[in-house]
């Protein structure tokens, strides 16, 4: 799974240089540059990388803070009853919470590393690991995106819209497996555009190929033991001794 990550400042320089080289730069909408944090949870904001279309324009890449747990637009409230913020990749055609987004509301959740936590021996206590590519500062992982319209708002307000995401997980690695038995589907680069591509029908295997490759990337992760989360700062990633 993945229930913590981190995103340093490195963000809004890499995503930019990524449109330029696969989009027109006049096309590319960033609402926000993003603000690092080192310590991102469920329910808070995330980074999201979607392309979106109005009207008959051209589908644009845009950037964007998201609600990291994904609410279906047709939910009354914002707050779920089951957690939302993974998506089990198997079978997830026939689950009602992501068919719908999978078809055409796909998205990248850029990071520079997530956390996982290893149960200890003794079955109580657990120890916490950041994962992290050991060359590549930022990396994508695979997303569903979803508006949910506030019902208690007027439709002419502009604050009605909720943009929600979630991130695929799939069975770990073997090298992670012993921290956790799911990592999340981490996409190469050169996946990014298909994968966001509003124009392109998602399926069961359009999944399956995002996993496959996900699998070489979690492949080449590392992973270092570091001090109980508390609060936000650079220092939570710093390793430590085990």
């Amino acid at each position: 799974m993945c229930g913590r990550f981190s995103m340093n400042s490195e963000v809004n320089e890499s995503i930019t240089e990524w449109v330029r080289e696969g989009y027109r730069m006049e096309d590319w909408r960033p609402d926000r540059l993003w603000d690092p944090s080192w310590n991102i949870k469920p329910t808070q904001p995330i980074p999201l990388l979607f392309e979106s279309a109005k009207g008959s324009d051209e589908p644009t890449p845009r950037f964007e803070p998201a609600h990291w747990s994904l609410v279906p637009s047709w939910s009354k409230t914002l707050k779920l009853k089951y957690p939302t913020f993974n998506a089990r990749t198997e079978g997830i055609t026939e689950k009602a919470t992501w068919k719908g987004p999978l078809k055409s509301h796909r998205g990248i959740v850029l990071a520079n590393g997530y956390y996982e936590w290893q149960t200890n021996p003794d079955g109580k206590t657990k120890t916490p690991y950041f994962i992290h590519h050991p060359e590549a500062p930022i990396i994508g992982f695979a997303g569903l995106y979803s508006w949910w319209p506030d019902p208690a708002k007027a439709e002419t307000d502009e604050d009605r819209w909720t943009l929600t995401a979630t991130i695929l997980t799939s069975d770990a690695v073997q090298t992670l497996a012993d921290i956790h038995d799911r990592n999340p589907v981490i996409l190469p680069e050169h996946m990014w555009r298909h994968w966001i591509d509003a124009t392109v029908t998602g399926d069961q295997a359009l999944v399956d190929d995002a996993v496959a490759a996900g699998v070489r990337e979690a492949e080449q992760l590392v992973f270092d033991q570091v001090a109980p989360l508390r609060g936000d700062g650079p220092q939570l990633v710093e390793p430590i001794a085990g």
